[in-house]
């Protein structure tokens, strides 16, 4: 029998908050399960000590099974240090888009103009004043 940790949703319309469980992976979301390990309440501020709670002593017994947690829980176990932190390999993060690149390609086009005006020397306009005096 596979089992996962993982969260079940409770709450209400966009009020929600999570149980950790342990249940069969074959179980839906917010079935069956064998056994609640903690809460998990997202709506809490980050640093806020009731956001996350959980049994780590029943959880390192269900990890110690074969129990495979979910990312999300990983992270949690992660934080709470009942696992080691792992690295996390995203290739991708911090590159911008097509559109971000589209629009900066495009601001340092507008700037590379404006820099060329204002380098190139401003015609010199003939003082017509002194052209109304001498006449």
């Amino acid at each position: 029998m596979a089992t996962k940790i993982r969260l079940a949703r409770g709450g209400s319309n966009k009020r929600p908050t999570y149980s950790i469980v342990v249940a069969d992976a074959r179980m839906p979301r917010d079935g069956r399960f064998l056994e609640k390990l903690g809460t998990y309440s997202p709506l809490l501020p980050k640093d806020s000590e009731h956001r996350v709670k959980l049994d780590l002593e029943r959880t390192q017994h269900w990890l110690a099974t074969g129990a495979e947690p979910t990312d999300r829980v990983k992270r949690m176990l992660e934080a709470a240090g009942a696992l080691p932190k792992t690295e996390r390999k995203n290739p991708k993060k911090g590159v911008p888009g097509k559109k971000a690149t589209a629009r900066a390609k495009e601001k340092d086009a507008k700037a590379a103009a404006a820099a060329e005006a204002a380098a190139a020397p401003a015609p010199a306009a003939e003082p017509a004043v002194e052209e109304a005096s001498a006449e």
